[in-house]
């Protein structure tokens, strides 16, 4: 297992959680690049809260709609901090109780509550379908919120006929420093790194809208050369709308998405026979004849572009094209002696006198 995902790098854009996801990553031998694309700010102390806590108390609802289980343990344990914890839970227990997935299912029956349904894709969507053929009118509905508003779902259920109360326990915001995700963001363009992963879909939004003019760029990298790994379908959404293939595994937890990279990465790697030596190229590093050899970012991204096209002739121009901006013709050169000497295996790159580069396929 140690070694599942050597050579491989992987982003994990999670904040909550982020340790322990970037662990079962490193534990199969992948290089982890932390980069929080939100961070979750707590409501507890929240007049918007504690009115919509007092709301329930005040007119009791018949449908309780459960989104996540940080947002409900949020949720009783202001209302603990209130005094108000036991009348809340006394009124929700006679609720119809909606969890959107395994993990508010786990906190609704930790509070000793009772659920009696879950969409199977984990949509809200789906939840309002359901609710509006179950029938709603005259009903009233507590909707724990996962961030930010879903007008679409509160709209869809008053134009059914309920009364919508939306329980704000918190909210979602930028990181504290936006240093690591933006220059994740140049990792993913410049395709640098196998996969990123995703654990939410505001997460997967604030990348992108992080990007800015870069956007277009990174989602041709996760259109081709980038893993984007979501825990589940809902998390996905915001790829596939912009026409982006994710990998989504079949449970949505932490430890069923790790070992889906570890099925699904090795398969996109490219390998071939050159100078009469296997080449497997992974994200940093390059395996050769069943050896890891990492290699620096530049050398790597030469090595990439030649293995795109085994035994066609790469200018340096063209091969320039790969490198940072800012690098001349020499950097060219130097990624080339440096992915001989990496490799230890100087025939690999073949010099083509006054064309330049290419790699040397039997």
């Amino acid at each position: 297992m140690a070694d599942e995902l050597a050579g491989f790098t992987v982003g994990v854009t999670a904040d909550r959680r982020r340790d322990e996801l970037a662990a079962m990553l490193e534990r199969r031998g992948a290089r982890v690049v932390l980069a929080p694309a939100l961070r979750i700010v707590p409501l507890a102390d929240d007049s918007d809260l504690r009115e919509a806590t007092r709301a329930c108390l005040h007119r009791p609802p018949d449908i309780l709609m459960a989104n996540t289980g940080i947002g409900m343990r949020g949720w009783l344990e202001a209302a603990e901090g209130w005094g108000l914890a036991e009348s809340l839970r006394s009124v929700l227990a006679d609720t119809y109780v909606v969890t959107r997935g395994p993990k508010a299912r786990g906190a609704i029956r930790a509070a000793g509550l009772h659920d009696q349904w879950s969409p199977d894709s984990e949509s809200c969507e789906e939840v309002v379908e359901h609710l509006c053929r179950r029938g709603v009118a005259g009903q009233v509905i507590a909707m724990q919120l996962h961030g930010d508003r879903q007008p679409e779902c509160t709209m869809a259920l008053e134009a059914a006929g309920a009364t919508v109360i939306e329980v704000p326990v918190y909210r979602w915001a930028p990181p504290t420093d936006s240093a690591p995700l933006h220059r994740l963001i140049d990792l993913v363009a410049s395709r640098l790194v196998d996969a990123v992963t995703f654990t939410s879909a505001p997460a997967a939004e604030a990348l992108l809208r992080a990007a800015g003019d870069r956007a277009e760029a990174v989602l041709g990298a996760f259109r081709s050369d980038v893993l984007a790994g979501c825990v589940g379908a809902v998390t996905a959404e915001p790829f596939q709308r912009r026409g982006v293939s994710v990998s989504v595994p079949a449970r949505a937890r932490l430890g069923a998405l790790v070992r889906h990279l570890v099925d699904e990465l090795p398969r996109r790697t490219v390998t071939l026979r050159a100078a009469g030596h296997q080449l497997t190229l992974r994200g940093h590093a390059a395996v050769i004849d069943g050896e890891l050899r990492p290699l620096a970012p530049a050398p790597m991204a030469v090595l990439r572009a030649l293995a795109r096209s085994p035994g066609r002739v790469f200018s340096r121009t063209a091969l320039l094209r790969t490198l940072p901006r800012g690098a001349d013709e020499h950097a060219v050169e130097m990624a080339v002696a440096r992915i001989r000497a990496g490799l230890d295996a100087p025939r690999v790159v073949q010099t083509v006198v006054k064309r330049g580069y290419r790699l040397r396929v039997d």
